[in-house]
């Protein structure tokens, strides 16, 4: 038996400690306590509290994605063709998760309230430091194992954490600021002493968690060294032109990200003004945006056996798309109720976050693909390809949300919003994401790599590298 493992550790398809799998999942549910802040409250901050115009906030947030088209790339690249001695790619989650958690940090300052300047320095500094601990993370998935079941447990694992950060950015940022603020106020308080408090909980949270990350990861199925010198900036487009599996991945990342971009941008708005909901219920329903993970996450590799991979990104988009229909549907209502607000919530919650979720297992695929066809393991690059994607769909939906807030002339100093403005955000959390999600299947239903393409793919691979090991 031990000689067995050996043998398969020598191929690539290792085996991890829940351990292991827990602590690459960390990582995730760290860098979600700062991204699904800035996802879910960052407008509303910028809007209702620093005191900025929507439309300057879309300007400033498409700027700032701009940017990371740029930067990925060369984040890619660098941490493809280094070797730190910390590890090739966890080394970044110490290096970088210094400077992200204090800029996060600033991001929620009110010091120098209203400045553009200072909102665009520490917003654009915060997501390049966010881009270059997210680009090695993702790459550190697939350089711990070439095993597809596994790499399946780890994904289920990592988006169930991932969710855990959400469901405390969700349901737990706006408790606690209300815990930290004297405001007696419908809604959620204004008080930019709580906001700043709160952040730097998070963020100091989210540093250990890196750590942690750190610790429980090892890099195993990587680029030897000469292979890694060779690496270049245009690697990146050649991997684009040259791998289809990963360009069907981007569209369906850029699609999804517009969708969660749009909607959890549009949830505070929601709950503030078409819902008039206090802070615990807002808590509640931005609590259930994460909660389905923890009851369907854990069955992803079951549900992916017995349905397959793209039949399961079929059940779970449609069913998201009927929760948005039932959530307008309720907010229609003369007397909505708050009950129904919840349980449709809960079921558009479910859909996405499966399918979100499963959808960053394809990315360790493409890189073995990539790998299969031109014999570079660039996992970096794929990433760094993969960060443009999800870049492009929060530029995306970056733009809709401020613009709409904008075009139905909502305004944050007033309780009570036009019918027009509230019929806006009802499209921001509903419509236009139902439609996106009607594109995603589309885009997934052009995916071509199966789980035995891929496993005879991996086999290739280690045959061709035991074969040169040889000569």
């Amino acid at each position: 038996m031990a000689q067995f493992e050996s043998q398969n550790e020598t191929k690539g398809f290792y085996k991890l400690s829940w351990l292991q799998r827990i602590g690459f999942g960390s990582g995730d549910l760290a860098q979600n306590l700062i991204f699904q802040t800035t996802c879910m409250y960052l407008l509303f901050f910028y809007t209702d509290i620093y005191g900025l115009d929507a439309v300057d906030v879309s300007v400033m947030f498409t700027v700032g994605n701009v940017a990371n088209v740029i930067w990925d790339p060369i984040v890619g690249a660098l941490i493809d063709k280094h070797n730190p001695t910390l590890g090739k790619y966890r080394a970044y989650l110490v290096y970088v998760g210094i400077p992200l958690s204090g800029f996060a940090i600033l991001c929620f300052w009110n010091g120098f309230a209203p400045s553009l300047l200072y909102a665009y320095v520490t917003y654009i500094a915060m997501t390049l430091l966010y881009t270059f601990i997210n680009v090695p993370y993702g790459a550190l998935n697939s350089s711990l194992t070439r095993d597809t079941n596994e790499i399946t447990i780890l994904t289920s694992v990592r988006m169930f954490m991932a969710n855990c950060g959400g469901l405390a950015v969700g349901s737990g940022l706006p408790l606690l600021i209300a815990y930290f603020t004297d405001e007696q106020v419908e809604g959620l308080p204004k008080d930019p002493g709580a906001w700043f408090t709160t952040m730097t909980i998070y963020a100091l949270v989210g540093l250990l968690l890196l750590l942690f990350c750190f610790t429980q990861c090892k890099e195993r199925v990587v680029m030897n060294a000469e292979e890694s010198a060779n690496v270049k900036v245009s690697d990146l487009w050649m991997e684009f032109f040259h791998n289809r599996p990963l360009r069907i991945i981007a569209f369906f990342f850029i699609t999804a990200f517009a969708m969660m971009s749009i909607g959890n941008a549009a949830g505070a708005y929601f709950m503030n003004c078409n819902m008039h909901g206090t802070s615990e219920q807002l808590s509640i329903f931005m609590g259930l945006g994460s909660a389905p993970s923890f009851i369907f996450m854990p069955l992803v590799p079951m549900i992916k056996r017995a349905i397959g991979k793209k039949n399961m990104f079929y059940v779970f988009l449609s069913i998201a798309i009927i929760g948005m229909a039932f959530l307008y549907i309720v907010a229609k209502m003369d007397a909505p109720s708050m009950t129904l607000v919840y349980v449709a919530q809960f079921v558009k919650s479910t859909g996405v976050i499966v399918a979100t979720g499963y959808m960053w297992a394809l990315v360790p695929e493409v890189i073995s693909y990539g790998e299969y066809k031109s014999g570079k393991r660039i996992a970096g690059i794929v990433n760094a390809l993969t960060g443009i994607f999800f870049k492009a769909g929060m530029t995306l939906g970056s733009v809709v949300a401020p613009a709409i807030l904008a075009y139905v002339a909502y305004n944050p100093k007033s309780v009570e919003q036009t019918p027009f403005a509230e019929e806006g955000i009802l499209w921001l959390v509903c419509v236009i994401p139902a439609v996106l999600l009607v594109l995603a299947m589309f885009i997934i239903s052009r995916y071509e790599l199966t789980d035995d393409v891929i496993d005879e793919i991996n086999m290739e691979i280690e045959k061709r590298e035991t074969a040169d090991a040889i000569n």
